[in-house]
């Protein structure tokens, strides 16, 4: 099967570390591992920083689109659109309106709809976003959170839904055994940037100021533009220090190194951190906000508490840091469920059935 496949944010090369870029990359490999001929659309970004910025954004995406479709009407089109990440500040401007002048199937994967979106001042881009909805032939979503927000616009036999998944490719790294009076290592990966970023940032260095056990150190993976403001925010805490930013290897390295993996996640659209961390056999400390819930089985794989309760968050990690025994039983569990129901391979599979039902209708 040949598929187009068009990222609205940003294309799978894209250089600029994210999670987004990640799961682009990931979901044109599950395509590719499962047979099928993958040709990005285009590189062209519809991202909208600001409302009063959709017209000049429709202008350009309607160039880019035309200069698509010349291509195809020489070479011919592919047989289906796939289109990833759609949502109000990146509606899809070009996958969905080249599946309609083709008469292609088109489906999208991660979009999101929130009906108050409908009524403010983003009302017309998300116009684009729900159109495109309502015109797939199937959404697939990667939480039930997502699908729920999508079935409320689009029928429920077009909504299905992919777990959130991992390529493992250069996740071996052998964990390294430690000595049982060593220091607990604690480590989080993350971009230090505004909004929910920073506000994780913040309720983890509240967390730690709580905590009554004191055999621990933590390591902050990870960089951005408020690298300055996450440091104040430690300032006081002396067992913490900060690595920056490490390419997947150097990540790997460091998860390998430590014993439990701690981010508040607050409202994460699910986060592929995690996966990475309970790949490396690392049990999980996080809120139970956003989608973090996909990727994290409380009380199995890690430990999650209410959105925004920080002496619970302390509580949890307190009670890890102290009790060898469950790290090691929820660290065993977390490498199990991720390699055994969330790797690529797996997905791929899933993957290629519903498009392959998609294209056969």
């Amino acid at each position: 099967m040949r598929i187009g496949f068009y990222a609205t944010m940003k294309p799978p090369d894209d250089p600029v570390p994210s999670g987004d870029r990640t799961m682009a990359r990931q979901l044109t490999r599950a395509l590719e591992f499962a047979g099928h001929r993958v040709e990005v659309l285009s590189k062209f970004k519809c991202r909208l920083k600001s409302p009063g910025g959709l017209q000049a954004l429709e202008t350009e995406a309607a160039g880019e689109a035309e200069a698509i479709a010349q291509i195809w009407q020489r070479a011919g089109p592919p047989d289906v659109v796939v289109t990833y990440h759609v949502y109000y500040k990146s509606p899809d401007l070009i996958g969905a309106a080249l599946a309609r002048r083709f008469g292609l199937p088109y489906v999208t994967i991660e979009a999101s709809h929130a009906g108050k979106r409908d009524i403010d001042e983003w009302a017309k881009a998300q116009a684009h976003c729900s159109a495109a909805i309502t015109q797939a032939s199937l959404n697939i979503c990667l939480t039930e959170r997502d699908a729920e927000g999508i079935a409320k616009i689009a029928p429920p036999d077009r909504v299905v839904i992919l777990p959130p998944f991992l390529d493992l490719s250069g996740l071996e790294v052998v964990r390294q055994e430690k000595n049982v009076n060593d220091p607990v290592e604690l480590v989080v990966v993350a971009m230090m940037l505004k909004g929910n970023k920073v506000n994780s940032f913040m309720y983890l260095a509240k967390a730690l100021e709580l905590l009554s056990q004191a055999n621990w150190r933590l390591t902050i993976v990870g960089d951005g533009p408020v690298r300055l403001e996450v440091e104040t925010m430690f300032a006081g805490l002396h067992q913490v220090r900060f690595a920056g930013q490490m390419d997947r290897q150097g990540v790997a390295g460091y998860l390998a190194r430590s014993d439990v993996f701690v981010w508040p996640g607050y409202r994460e659209a699910f986060g592929l951190a995690y996966l990475e961390a309970q790949a490396m056999g690392l049990p999980v400390v996080a809120m139970n906000s956003g989608g973090v819930d996909s990727v994290v089985i409380d009380g199995h794989t890690g430990l999650l508490v209410d959105e925004g309760d920080v002496a619970a968050f302390a509580s949890a990690l307190d009670e890890l840091i102290g009790d060898r025994a469950r790290r090691v039983k929820l660290g065993r569990q977390a490498h199990e469920f991720v390699r055994q129901a969330r790797s690529l391979e797996t997905a791929s599979d899933k993957l290629a059935k519903m498009l392959a039902q998609v294209v056969a209708a």
